[in-house]
């Protein structure tokens, strides 16, 4: 195993750990995160803080995984699935969560864990009739604008959240809308090839 399917492997286990982490009820074991008011405005809750450093760690990961594999020529099948399914589990699970307890509307990860799968199902088909479809660069700005999102909503939206300037919601509506964009990219481009017959 090379040294960015290490990575990968790393990003996994990270993100089940951030997932756990969020979900556990740490007040059944006794453990009470602290909260503080920031600056006398924002009152913030530690557990997301936490949960926010170890997602921003697993989401630059991702960067570095990608760019070694492509600088150094390691690109490997393995790393190519394992890849995708960091990311699922690392963004996906993250927004259910943040649904589950409010931050967020349920739309958001409907929408998102919709487009993957249609887009997912288009590569797969794509690819038995020997055609890769290349990422698309609004699915690339999708991706930038949901862990930036993400990020500042588990940082409870500091330092914007002083002036009452919602970036968070802002890059996460943001990423929902590129991502509708980017799964209708996918299919116009693969559109002959999923009609096409045996």
């Amino acid at each position: 195993m090379n040294l960015p399917n290490k990575i990968t492997v790393t990003r996994i286990i990270l993100s089940i750990f951030t997932l756990i982490f969020l979900i556990l009820p740490w007040y059944q074991f006794g453990i009470h995160f602290p909260m503080f008011t920031f600056l006398g405005k924002v009152v913030v809750d530690s557990k997301y803080l936490i949960a926010g450093v170890l997602f921003v760690l697993a989401s630059f990961t991702d960067f570095l995984d990608g760019y070694l594999a492509r600088s150094r020529n390691m690109v490997t099948d393995f790393g190519k699935v394992m890849d995708a399914i960091a990311d699922k589990i690392l963004v996906n699970g993250v927004l259910i969560i943040l649904a589950y307890n409010g931050f967020i509307s349920i739309v958001v990860p409907i929408i998102i864990i919709t487009r993957d799968t249609f887009v997912d199902s288009i590569k797969m088909v794509s690819g038995n009739k020997g055609k890769v479809v290349a990422a698309s660069m609004m699915g690339k700005a999708k991706t930038i604008c949901m862990m930036i999102g993400v990020s500042f909503m588990l940082f409870c939206n500091l330092p914007f959240e002083l002036i009452h300037l919602p970036l968070a919601d802002i890059l996460i509506m943001a990423a929902c809308l590129l991502s509708i964009i980017s799964g209708c990219e996918y299919y116009f481009s693969a559109k002959e090839l999923l009609f096409q017959e045996k």
